[in-house]
Parts: structure tokens; C-alpha cells; sequence
């Protein structure tokens, strides 16, 4: 019997029709990536039990759960507004979770420490930031010992600087305690830093689904998706944050500068995204630049569009995507199997990390 998370389903709400046919592995973060209107909060609403499919099946770890009701169902949810309890503490809301919590969940003390709960313990709901109240309701929900993390849009809600704040939080949450989730946003970023694998959806069907940096890769798109073609990479820190503030990574035996890595030692492996838009092409190795990355690779595949030329580079380990423009591709008579050089400047990378 498949331990995988089986959806075999259809549902219609008004107009919009949602049928899906996937199985996604219980293990690790799997992104559920689109745009408003794709089907993502519906699909979330289906598996936790709020709302019945018009047909089919969900089935998990081998368990039938399509007619179970939400209590029984053993999910923890993070919705985009974080649905406190706002007569209890913070304590008080992690204590009420903790009593209704099966056998086997994550140790109090741990939940405590990875969310860094502990300034918060004795705090009113109402006097919580956006971020803070969001690693309540993450805590809340991990002491319920759930078998499945159900996050939907969690970070929506929070600007910029609270989102960056709260992110590593997340990331070291879901890794310590490697309860599988489903993470759904339309932010490539929170994918690209979170998911190990992605679900596109796109008008209520799987467009693609595979490891985060394939699907990554290979995503081109779609008008108002809001977001730009790149990649993920993964690379070893070879030097911590120097004098000018700048790391050193190793990329496949190439030099990568990136801003600054606080708290990363050296040996340890960061992801990045890189979008195609801030890669430039040489087909000579180029001097004298303020450009520090100059990465040599062979161009795998050209891909002609418009004005633009879609470039897939191998780096000799990770890929890159540029996105030039078709004049320049032919004034440099790009083909593939040519060697080049990829220009990325450093300031393009910030905030991509």
C-alpha cells in the first residue's frame, strides 16, 4: 500500500472546477505554487476536511480520509491570518493545543526553543506583531503532533522585513521536525528557500510537479503569475562574510560572491535563487569589470522568443538561466554546445539567498 499522499479528486465551486491526479511523497516541504485563483487554498480546504471533493479520494499513508471529518483528521493548519485564540496568552494558546495533541508530537521545550516562543510566553495575543503571532500559530500547530503540516500562505500578510525575519524560523522549524508539510504560496522566493519539491497549479490542474529546483528551472511564467524565470543552486560556503560584508561560495569548483551570510559557518551548503534576468553572457572571459561572478559554463540550451532568447547554461554542477535579448544572442553568435561566460553581479543577489 502507498505511504504517499494520494489526490485523485474533482471539485466545483461556482465556475472554477478543480481535478487533480497526483501523488506527492510524505516526507519534506512540498510547494504548492500558483496564482490567485489556481486552486491552492481549495486544494488545502479539501485535505484538511473544511470542504467535501465532488468525487474521488485522499488518501494518506494509506489511510482513506475522504470521508473523515477535520477532528479527525490528523493535520495541523497555519492559515494567512493567524486564528489565535485572543482571550488566552501565548502560553495559554500553546497550552490548549498541547491537551488536544495525540501521542508522539514534538517535545514542548523543542517547539519553544526552534520558534524562539520564550519572550512570548506571558504576552496578550492582541500585543503580538504580524511575524510573532505567526511562530505562535506554527507552534500551535506542531503541538498538536500532526502527521501532515497543512501552511497556507502563512506570509502573506507580513512585509518585507517581517517576512525575512520570520523565514529562518520556519525553515529550521520544518527541518528539526521533519513532520512533512504543504506549503502554499505564489512566491517563488518562499519556494525557492523552502519547498523540496513543487505542485504548480494553473487554473485548477497540475502543470508541473518534480523537485523545487527542476520544477524551478524548467517554470516559465504565465501572464500575471508575477514572478521571473531563474534557478535554484546549491553551494558551499568557502569563506564567511569578510571586511566588505561579502561571502565566498564554492559552485561546483567556481567562486560565487554573495552579500553576506550572517550565522553561516563555512562548510555549510546555501540556496539560492538566481534569476535569469540578472545573468549576463560573454563568450570570452572578460577583464577589468566591477561584475565579480564570472562563471564559465556550456550553453545546454537556446531558446528564441520574441525579442528574447531563453539561455540554459551548465555550470559543470548546478544550472543557470539567462534571458537576453535575441539581437545580442546573435551578435554573439550563440549556439549551443559553445562555451560562455555567465556575469552575475553580486547586489542582484541580495535578499536571493
Amino acid at each position: 500500500m502507498s505511504a504517499d499522499l494520494v489526490l485523485d479528486l474533482a471539485h466545483r465551486r461556482g465556475d472554477f472546477a478543480l481535478e487533480l491526479d497526483a501523488s506527492l511523497p510524505p516526507a519534506g516541504v512540498t510547494g504548492i505554487f500558483g496564482p490567485s485563483g489556481a486552486g491552492k487554498t481549495t486544494l488545502l480546504r479539501l485535505i484538511a476536511g473544511f470542504d467535501r471533493p465532488d468525487r474521488g479520494r485522499i488518501v494518506f499513508d494509506g489511510e482513506d480520509w475522504t470521508g473523515l471529518p477535520p477532528s479527525r483528521r490528523p493535520v495541523g493548519t497555519v492559515f494567512q491570518a493567524p486564528r489565535l485564540f485572543p482571550h488566552l496568552s501565548v502560553r495559554g494558546n500553546l497550552d490548549y493545543a498541547v491537551k488536544r495533541a495525540a501521542t508522539g508530537g514534538p517535545a514542548y521545550a523543542d517547539v519553544v526553543e526552534s520558534l524562539d516562543l520564550a519572550p512570548l510566553l506571558d504576552r496578550r495575543i492582541q500585543t503580538l506583531s504580524g511575524g510573532e503571532a505567526q511562530r505562535v500559530a506554527l507552534g500551535r500547530a506542531l503541538l498538536t503532533a500532526p502527521r501532515l503540516l497543512l501552511l497556507d500562505e502563512p506570509l502573506a500578510a507580513l512585509d518585507t522585513e517581517r517576512k525575512a525575519a520570520i523565514l529562518p524560523y520556519l525553515r529550521n522549524a520544518l527541518t528539526r521536525f521533519a513532520i512533512p508539510a504543504l506549503y502554499v504560496s505564489h512566491s517563488i522566493d518562499e519556494m525557492a528557500r523552502l519547498a523540496d519539491r513543487i505542485l504548480v497549479l494553473r487554473d485548477g490542474r497540475a502543470a508541473a510537479s518534480g523537485p523545487a529546483g527542476a520544477v524551478i528551472e524548467g517554470l516559465d511564467p504565465a501572464p500575471g503569475e508575477g514572478f521571473e524565470a531563474g534557478v535554484i543552486v546549491e553551494a558551499t560556503v568557502a569563506e564567511a562574510a569578510n571586511a566588505y560584508g561579502l561571502s565566498r561560495l564554492d559552485l561546483a569548483g567556481q567562486v560565487l560572491t554573495v552579500p553576506g551570510l550572517e550565522g553561516v559557518s563555512e562548510g555549510a551548503v546555501v540556496r539560492l535563487r538566481i534569476r535569469a534576468r540578472d545573468v549576463a553572457i560573454a563568450t570570452q572571459r572578460p577583464e577589468g569589470l566591477s561584475i565579480r561572478n564570472v562563471i564559465e559554463a556550456i550553453l545546454m540550451e537556446r531558446r528564441d522568443r520574441g525579442i528574447h532568447a531563453e539561455l540554459l547554461l551548465d555550470t559543470g554542477g548546478p544550472h543557470l538561466r539567462a534571458r537576453i535579448t535575441r539581437e545580442s544572442a546573435d551578435a554573439l553568435g550563440l549556439a549551443e554546445g559553445q562555451t560562455v561566460f555567465a556575469l552575475i553581479k553580486t547586489v542582484s543577489l541580495e535578499g536571493l539567498v
